[in-house]
């Protein structure tokens, strides 16, 4: 029987950056994926945030996707973009790109680091035991793991068979997405009528002042709403005619279908991210409506969350408890995520009450506290995990400022690579004691003149020393004593070896 410390169920982005994780913490995983190769059919996320794009620079990869994709003031609330150039950060945009070409980079990088990935296969079932998991597959298989994530998608199989329960809402809208070929051109952009939203695009876009210019000739890319928002199965050609017809008149004589599905604002969240050995991460975990741009990335953070410490765990350096803090930290942050979505949902839709009510939401983020606290949400760039009392930066993600160093000039992500945790001291050198964990925190002497500013919450007080996570979180702030610091190694990083 085949073993591995860790398997993945599902291949897509989170859990390709869930075996990522693991494997730079030398973290022996594999990944089952029912594809054959990473390719996509049909559209799905359309760009990153730009947090991620934070979690990909600290992890040096972030220069492959700008490379592809077109950066823009992309972050936004239901009716309007909201700018985030002024925000403190490298990164003070989005990036759009497709999901498909996400997932191809991502495995690119996968594909440097000792992954196994069985193609062509998927969990059917799986057995519990004190030591570990015994998988099924689909070729009769079986792979023995100490864990087993499941990173399968909206209809996981993994959570169902865990038997975790999935509250939440049902879908209130179901839209149609398609690409076909016409034969009457459509307006191309986004349109909201008295029966919900509907939108034309290409393939080929460019982004130019920040708007959209879609490429002139070429299949059609469709998003239309259905009239019947509990439509189930695959849509069909016909589907598509009648949901046009009743949204603009007309079908443009769609014709020749590349591919076809359905999406609707369903949203739900696994009520618990961890049973036993057997824990959730994206879609599996929390499904929501596409309004917004969150979805794959908060499945890719979930999977930063969750890759170290469960590679400790794995490694015998901390105890299982520390697990629980993954779903402590992240099922809140999903919560929000699916009230923010359920919120842009009720203002797309166009009855005068809403209209109205738009109006006054456009108002509201005209203000300048109202857009950096709502943009500082939705683009990852104020989360705060509720690690306790203490300094602003407890909790929150560490600037990526330029440190002087006896080696030159580093930057904070670049200390970050290989996803160990650093423990900075910006004070006296030799004033922090962290001899016992030598092996596990890396201890970096630097300094750092400049302001500590944080996005939404602006400048705070410059600290002695930090100790920041793997996954680019603050951990502990000293503020001119080592007061608590042995108290967080152990929390975070395990006892003293």
């Amino acid at each position: 029987m085949r073993e591995h410390a860790v398997v993945i169920a599902g291949g897509g982005p989170t859990g390709l950056m869930l075996a990522g994780e693991l494997a730079l913490a030398g973290v022996d995983v594999a990944i089952v994926e029912r594809r054959l190769n990473q390719e996509i059919v049909g559209s799905r996320a359309g760009g990153l945030s730009a947090r991620t794009l934070e979690v990909f620079d600290q992890r040096g990869i972030v220069e492959r996707f700008l490379a592809e994709g077109q950066v823009a003031q992309v972050t936004g609330f239901a009716v309007t973009r909201l700018d985030i150039s002024d925000f403190p950060t490298r990164h003070n945009y989005g990036l759009a790109l497709r999901q498909k070409h996400i997932e191809r980079i991502l495995a690119g990088w996968v594909g440097e680091l000792p992954v196994v990935i069985y193609r062509g296969c998927e969990l059917t079932g799986f057995v519990q035991h004190a030591s570990g998991v015994t998988i099924e597959l689909s070729d009769a298989s079986q792979i023995r793991a100490a864990y087993l994530v499941g990173c399968d998608g909206g209809r996981s199989l993994v959570r169902k068979l865990a038997g975790i329960e999935f509250p939440g809402w049902d879908a209130t809208t179901s839209n149609i997405l398609a690409e076909a070929e016409v034969e009457e051109e459509p307006p191309l952009g986004v349109h909201r009528t008295s029966l919900g939203m509907h939108a034309f695009g290409r393939e080929d876009y460019e982004i130019r002042d920040g708007k959209v210019v879609f490429a002139s000739e070429g299949p059609v890319n469709i998003m239309v709403t259905e009239s019947n928002a509990g439509a189930v199965g695959e849509p069909t050609l016909v589907d598509l005619r009648q949901a046009l017809i009743a949204a603009c008149g007309t079908d443009y004589g769609v014709h020749g279908l590349k591919w076809i599905s359905r999406f609707t604002d369903m949203s739900r969240q696994a009520a618990a991210y961890r049973k036993g050995r057997v824990l959730l991460a994206g879609d599996a975990a929390h499904v929501h409506s596409p309004v917004g741009g969150q979805g794959l990335n908060t499945g890719v953070q979930d999977a930063v969350n969750l890759g170290w410490k469960l590679a400790q765990v794995v490694k015998g350096l901390s105890p299982e408890s520390l697990l629980d803090t993954y779903h402590a930290e992240r099922h809140p942050v999903a919560a929000r995520v699916l009230r923010t979505t359920m919120a842009q949902v009720a203002l797309q839709r166009s009855d005068d009450r809403t209209e109205a009510l738009r109006d006054i939401v456009l108002e509201l983020l005209g203000l300048e506290e109202a857009r950096k606290t709502i943009a500082g949400e939705m683009s990852g760039l104020a989360l705060r995990y509720d690690l306790g009392e203490g300094h602003p930066l407890l909790g929150r993600r560490m600037p990526d400022f330029d440190l002087a160093t006896s080696d030159g000039t580093v930057r904070v992500f670049a200390l970050l690579r290989d996803a160990r945790p650093v423990l900075l001291n910006l004070g006296a050198a030799g004033s922090l004691d962290i001899a016992p964990w030598s092996g596990r925190v890396r201890l970096v002497q630097a300094s750092y003149g400049g302001p500590w500013e944080l996005p939404t919450l602006g400048a705070v007080s410059a600290p002695s020393a930090v100790l920041i996570r793997p996954d680019g979180y603050v951990a502990w702030v000293g503020e001119g004593t080592q007061d608590g610091l042995h108290d967080a190694m152990i929390t975070w990083f395990g006892p003293p070896g």
